[in-house]
């Protein structure tokens, strides 16, 4: 409103103007050329302001200059948006060096790159970790200078919904993890960290499992056996040594089972990283090897097998699938009640093949599944001990599908079953 009424003010003197001019004319008779003289200098006045403001706008550090009327009225709002803009800035630019201190400060490597893959920023440890240095990198290429191949293919590829680890060629060698946020167009946020001594404990840990696994088996092949020698001549020992043979031979059976899946479980983490040959592998056929093995392990159970096709095919390990899916059909007959079938089925979906293994079970509180592939985890320890199980077939099935990069999906409810199913990107699949 103070706008539109500064203009009429300034319309109300153009007028006023023309009409003392108009006025002046007319006692000498020279109305039009008083007029054309009025007008002349009002736009003069207009354009010498408008070249002030240009001028100004050209150079705006300088003052801006000043005017009456609506002129004036417009330099003050044109000042105080120009004002408000710096300031903005100012705060903008307060931020991204608060921002750029904090990432300096950081023991990770952080680095910032464009759309096209130019450095725009990186700190110190992007340095120490990449070989990077700042600003004398500033606008290269990233990948001309960091010349990882695993690295290269992660940042070219732009799947960035999990975190990349790889190995640098130095010595000694270090491991680096690599997670990547995008923003704004195109523009990337790099953190690079070194976990060279977290994968050199997990690398202990899974050689020490492995070596303990491993050194144990002949001991326990040697109790068991001089276990079931005693117990084939039963008739020959007193009463009372019946009962503690038969719980030691129980008990080195569940631990000859552990050993067994521990160090399986060694294996299948041990070449989960490297590049295996892969082999075709029929999913329809292996399915019904796996029901036909444990039918004859669990006579008295009804295992179904459905499947409405007649094979299909992934690139993959034979026995680690075949593991996998013998853990999972193993799991659904311990923990399903007797005269309850238990089903193992083939099916087609969108992502690929899945084999699906459901029982009629009690079924597993919600707040248990995302733990259930851990090691040991035990629902139920009772009905674990109860069961004979290791606590280790889930997390068996879980490097499996992890190593074939294959999902597993588990859906249960309290007295209602569970299904667990492993989901595979087919290569073929043959009607």
């Amino acid at each position: 409103m103070r706008a539109v009424g500064r203009w009429y003010r300034e319309l109300q003197t153009l007028i006023l103007l023309l009409l003392i001019a108009g006025g002046i004319g007319w006692t000498v008779d020279a109305i039009a050329e008083a007029l054309i003289v009025v007008l002349f200098f009002f736009v003069f006045g207009y354009l010498w302001q408008l070249r002030r403001v240009l001028r100004w706008i050209d150079h705006p550090e300088s003052e801006p200059p000043e005017g009456s009327g609506i002129w004036g009225m417009m330099l003050d709002q044109m000042y105080a948006i120009q004002r408000h803009n710096r300031d903005a800035r100012s705060r903008l630019q307060h931020t991204v060096d608060y921002l750029r201190d904090s990432f300096r400060s950081l023991r990770d490597g952080a680095l910032l790159i464009d759309q096209k893959g130019l450095i725009e920023w990186s700190n110190g440890s992007a340095e120490y970790l990449l070989g990077l240095r700042y600003p004398q990198d500033k606008g290269q290429n990233l990948l001309s200078l960091v010349r990882y191949p695993e690295f290269s293919s992660y940042i070219i590829v732009g799947d960035y919904a999990e975190p990349l680890t790889f190995s640098t060629n130095d010595f000694p060698v270090r491991h680096l993890q690599v997670e990547v946020s995008s923003f704004g167009i195109g523009d990337r946020l790099i953190l690079v960290r070194d976990v060279t001594q977290l994968v050199q404990i997990e690398q202990t840990r899974q050689d020490f499992v492995g070596n303990v696994s491993h050194e144990l088996r002949t001991p326990l092949t040697v109790i068991s056996g001089y276990v079931d020698t005693l117990l084939s001549q039963s008739e020959m020992l007193p009463p009372s040594f019946i009962k503690p043979l038969e719980q030691m031979a129980q008990q080195s059976q569940r631990m000859e089972t552990l050993v067994r899946d521990l160090l399986w479980l060694s294996k299948i983490e041990a070449t989960a990283t490297k590049k295996r040959v892969r082999e075709q592998v029929d999913l329809v056929a292996l399915s019904k090897e796996v029901v036909d093995d444990l039918s004859g392990g669990y006579p008295s159970r009804i295992i179904e097998f459905k499947c409405p096709f007649q094979n299909a095919k992934i690139e993959g390990d034979y026995r680690e699938i075949f593991s996998a899916v013998s853990n999972l059909l193993v799991n659904a007959l311990k923990y399903s009640p007797a005269g309850k079938p238990v089903s193992l089925s083939v099916r087609e979906m969108d992502e690929g093949c899945c084999i699906e293994v459901c029982d009629q079970g009690v079924g597993i509180a919600e707040e248990h599944i995302p733990r259930l592939t851990e090691r040991f985890y035990r629902v139920d320890e009772s009905r674990s001990f109860a069961g004979g199980g290791t606590g280790l077939g889930l997390a068996i099935v879980k490097h499996v599908a992890v190593s074939h990069e294959a999902q597993l999906k588990i859906e249960s409810k309290l007295g209602s079953g569970s299904c667990f199913s492993l989901i595979f990107h087919r290569t073929r699949r043959d009607a």
